[in-house]
C-alpha cells in the first residue's frame, strides 16, 4: 500500500488505481497477465499499454483479427479488441512487478466475477505460469496439477472451458529467447484453431 501510495504522491497525472479489464465482454478469448506494470498499465490505465509486453501482444492481436485499428501504447488510440477481453490476475501494480499471495487473494472474486459475467467465453488464455496457477484458482479446477503450465498447450478444463499457456511476453522472456514473436503467434494459431472448432 505504501508503495502504491509513493507513486500516487509522486506521479498525480498517472492512472494510479485498479486497471479495469479491456475488452468486449461477450469475447470468446479472455486474456488472463499477471499485474498492472509500474509504467504500463499503471500509469495508461488499460493493460499491457505503455510497456514493451504490450507491443508484442497488441500486434499478434491485429494479426490475427482480434484487435482492430492502430496501437499507440495510449488508452486513447482508438484501438479495439474484437471477440478478445484482457483482464490481470492482480488489479494493481505491485511491488518489483511480485505480486504476494494475499493481493492473488483480495483479487481472485474480480477474476472469478470476470469469469463468470462472459457469456460466450470459451477460452483463457494464461500469459505465464503466475496467470495460470491463478486462472485454475479463480477457474476452481482442481487438482490443479493435472493442468501444469506448458507453453503452448491448450488445457481442456473440467467444465469445457480451454486453458492455453503462454510464455509471458515481456521484454525479458523475448530479449532471452525464452519466446519468440514466431512461438507467440503460434500460441493464438492454436486458440484460433479451439475457437474454430
Amino acid at each position: 500500500m505504501d508503495f502504491r501510495r509513493l507513486h500516487r504522491a509522486q506521479h498525480a497525472d498517472w492512472h494510479n488505481a485498479p486497471v479495469p479489464s479491456f475488452g468486449p465482454i461477450t469475447a470468446r478469448l479472455l486474456i488472463v497477465g499477471l499485474a498492472p506494470g509500474l509504467r504500463g498499465a499503471n500509469r495508461t490505465g488499460r493493460p499491457f499499454t505503455g510497456d514493451y509486453a504490450g507491443d508484442l501482444l497488441y500486434s499478434t492481436l491485429l494479426k490475427f483479427g482480434l484487435a482492430h485499428g492502430t496501437f499507440r501504447a495510449d488508452p486513447n488510440d482508438g484501438l479495439e479488441l474484437l471477440d478478445c477481453r484482457i483482464a490481470n490476475a492482480v488489479r494493481c501494480v505491485p511491488p518489483e512487478n511480485k505480486p504476494l499471495p494475499q493481493e492473488f487473494g483480495h483479487c481472485r472474486p474480480f477474476l472469478v466475477s470476470e469469469i463468470a459475467t462472459m457469456p460466450k467465453l470459451e477460452v483463457l488464455l494464461a500469459l505465464g505460469k503466475g496467470a495460470h496457477d491463478q486462472a485454475l484458482r479463480a477457474l476452481n479446477v482442481r487438482p490443479a496439477g493435472k493442468f501444469p503450465f506448458v507453453h503452448n498447450r491448450m488445457h481442456e478444463l473440467p467444465n469445457g472451458l480451454a486453458l492455453a499457456d503462454s510464455y509471458h511476453c515481456s521484454r525479458y522472456n523475448t530479449n532471452t529467447g525464452r519466446l519468440t514473436e514466431a512461438m507467440f503467434h503460434d500460441v493464438f494459431r492454436s486458440i484460433a484453431g479451439r475457437l474454430a472448432g
